[in-house]
């Protein structure tokens, strides 16, 4: 769940709208999802600054090191980008 100022939000993120780091961690936290930032490692490192949600995925295709299939994982996903 996004927890925006001490309110309960959606259990999901909504392409095209905007969320400050701290609500997009909040949701990672507490939300069974795969997060891309299209600025690698630094999502985190600013709380205040906003990203845009640019697609949401049902699932993806994962490759498995132990006996090299590709499995899809449905899992949502969301990519995500400074604003």
């Amino acid at each position: 769940m996004i927890r925006i100022r001490g309110k309960q939000g959606p259990n999901r993120l909504v392409t095209g709208q905007n969320y400050k780091a701290y609500e997009l961690d909040s949701f990672v936290s507490t939300t069974d999802v795969v997060l891309m930032s299209t600025n690698e490692n630094q999502l985190f490192t600013e709380p205040e600054r906003e990203y845009k949600v640019t697609h949401e995925f049902e699932g993806f295709f994962e490759h498995s090191s132990e006996d090299g299939e590709k499995y899809f994982r449905k899992k949502k996903a969301y990519v995500v980008e400074k604003a």
